[in-house]
Order: C-alpha cells, then structure tokens, then sequence
C-alpha cells in the first residue's frame, strides 16, 4: 500500500502532556506559563475596524489591500527605523509561523540546499526546511560551518529578539550576518515579532535604545537585496486569534513570493487586513500592552531566582530563559508539583537541554500566584 503524509517529527508540544495531568491537580488549579499565546483583550480599535469591515462579501487580495500596505510600510519608517520601503514589498501573511515554515519551499529551495538557523531556536525553522526538502543546520555564525556546508546556504534565518532565550542582536551582529550571507548570495530572513518589548537596555520607554531591524539601514547598507523580515501583531496586539502578520523584503524577489502565493490560495481574511491597518496605526495600545508585560516580568523573575533558577538573557520578548542547573525535564516536574506549566528548553535544540522557558503571558492573577507558589 502506498504511504501517504509527510515524514515530520511529532509536534513538540505533545510530550507536556503529562506535566499538565499533574499541575492540574494543584489544589490552586493550573497556572499554564508553558505556551506564548497571549490573554489580555484585543484593543477596541482593533475590534471596531474588524467589525466595520465584516461586510467581505469579495475575495481579499493576496498581496494585501493598498491601506495595510501602506500601513505596513509606515510602521517600519515610524517605529522599526526603516524609510524608503515601497507598497509593492510587503504583505500581510496568516500569522508568522506559516510565512516561517513556507518561506524556503516560495523562494525555491530543495535537495542539497542549506538552511542556517539559530542554535538554539523555534522549532519551525527546521520544519520549513524539510518541506522545501531542504538541509537545515543549527549555527550562530557562518563562520562555524565548514566549507561544503557554506558554499550550499540559501536562507539564513535571524531571530532578534529571539524566541526562547530573549537575546537581541545589535546593529554590528546583523550586519556581519548580512554581510557574510550575501558573500556566498544567500537570503537573510529575520523573525522580529518581539521586537516592541523590550527590556533593560532595549526598553525604549525607560530610556533604552530600539532593537534594531534586519532592514535598518546600518544594518542592509541601505539595500534590501535578499534581506526579508517579519513580524507578527499576535503579541504586542493580543492578535493571536487573528492570525495577522507580514513580511517585507527584496523587491526584486518578493513579487514571486507574492505569485506563488496566489496560486496555493495564500490569502489574509479581508477583515483581518482592515484590523491589521488599525493596529499598526495605533502606538498607544502596544505600549499599554508593554506596561502589562513589564510589571508582569518584574513579579516573576525575582521568584524564579528564589526557586533556585538563573535566568539568562531574556532581554527583549514575552519569555524567561533559566536554568536551574539540572535536567529539563527535572525542572518541569518540580514546576508541575506547584500547579505551574512551563517550557522545556529540549524543544529548541541540543543547546535547550537544561534549560527551561516561562512565559509572561498569564493574567496578573496567575502571575501573581506563580510567583507566590515559588516564593513560598
């Protein structure tokens, strides 16, 4: 009989399932700080121009309406430091994971191609590459490949601020990303979508500088060719639900991207466009959110310390990368005894192991009682 499916790993997520069994039976109930996803209200003015735009008796355009286009292209010159992008190089995408796990398989890769992605990173890096029948390799730097290796790059994926240790790349580190990757002619694609949270010395509202763009000019040189970066409204608009992101990049490339992407029916909802639009016109709401997210991380990170645990970079995004010097899995359990779920650190590479991620995103209430379970 012929077999049918592809050959992918079993999702990651699956093997908390027990842990969860046992945090559930918490006399306290379950505090889940394991997944990302966010819980705060979508702002009303999201909501309302969601609404207004619910008449969608058209089909949406693939390459997205001219208002978030325009949208898009404004929030990069107004909050990401990146002037001069045009309508025709960006759309919106159904979230950042699938524009992650498809981009290899639209820019053409296949056999024998190299995909570059963080040592330590989201699993779905690795996912695009098998879909594209690419090679995907784990590594911080080109320079840490060997020569065979090299000459076979296609696409190497940036993370800043990166998902799950918080690390944020500065403008010097993008660039010799940049400028390594376009020496061998490979893509640089950048997941930014924690870029608007940032902490101690990116905490632009508490006098720190703003993390940095992979199309920021100090870092391209003023040139978008085989650059592309992308970012998601999930977690600085509590947008999860509405799967709405995008992507901006090479315009010499970016319109195949877009042709391929009409054929297999890639297409944005045309609500969620006109909610998009309204999002990235509106600062006000992200830095409230930010608020949130900030006194949420100053209750929980001095109780991890006291737990035993050292957490370790987590400058920028919605997580606490920390070790308490054992097994991962050691770690999770001793989480679950007090009703608290969390990340293991095993799901994003051998360089995971011992690590574990705990996620900002709970109510006030169950940060407050995470925080109290582990400073008892």
């Amino acid at each position: 009989m012929a077999k049918f499916g592809l050959d992918l790993p079993d999702y990651p997520w699956n093997q908390m399932a027990p842990y969860q069994k046992q945090a559930e039976q918490h006399p306290g109930g379950l505090v889940n700080l394991s997944i990302g996803t966010p819980v705060d209200p979508t702002p009303a003015v999201i909501r309302e121009a969601l609404n207004r735009a619910s008449d969608a008796h058209g089909y949406p355009t693939t390459h997205g309406t001219l208002e978030v286009r325009q949208a898009i292209v404004d929030w990069f010159d107004r909050r990401r430091g990146v002037p001069g992008l045009t309508v025709e190089q960006v759309m919106p995408t159904v979230g950042s994971k699938e524009l992650v796990a498809w981009l290899p398989f639209l820019l053409g890769l296949g056999a024998g191609d190299v995909v570059v992605r963080p040592k330590i990173a989201y699993p779905t890096y690795d996912i695009g590459a098998q879909l594209a029948g690419a090679e995907h390799v784990a590594a911080d730097s080109l320079d840490e490949l060997d020569a065979d290796t090299r000459s076979r790059v296609k696409l190497v994926w940036v993370n800043s601020p990166a998902n799950p240790t918080g690390i944020v790349r500065d403008v010097a580190e993008l660039k010799k990303m940049v400028d390594d990757a376009r020496a061998l002619g490979a893509a640089v694609a950048s997941d930014e979508c924690y870029a608007e949270l940032g902490w101690g010395s990116w905490d632009v509202q508490r006098g720190g500088q703003a993390v940095p763009s992979l199309l920021d000019p100090r870092v391209s040189g003023g040139s978008q060719e085989l650059l592309f970066a992308t970012y998601s409204l999930s977690k600085q608009s509590n947008l999860a639900g509405y799967r709405a992101a995008f992507l901006a990049g090479d315009p010499e490339i970016m319109p195949n991207i877009i042709n391929s992407r009409k054929h297999a029916g890639m297409i944005v909802p045309a609500p969620v466009q006109a909610a998009m639009a309204a999002a990235l016109a509106d600062d006000a709401h992200v830095e409230e959110q930010k608020n949130l997210y900030r006194a949420r991380r100053e209750l929980l990170l001095p109780a991890l310390e006291k737990f035993g645990l050292t957490v370790e970079y987590s400058e920028a995004g919605l997580y606490l990368w920390a070790s308490a010097g054992e097994d991962t899995w050691t770690t999770i359990g001793r989480f679950a005894e007090r009703g608290i779920l969390i990340g293991p650190g095993t799901i994003y590479g051998e360089a995971g192991n011992g690590y574990v991620r705990v996620a900002l995103t709970g109510s006030d209430a169950d940060i407050s009682a995470a925080a109290e379970r582990l400073s008892s």
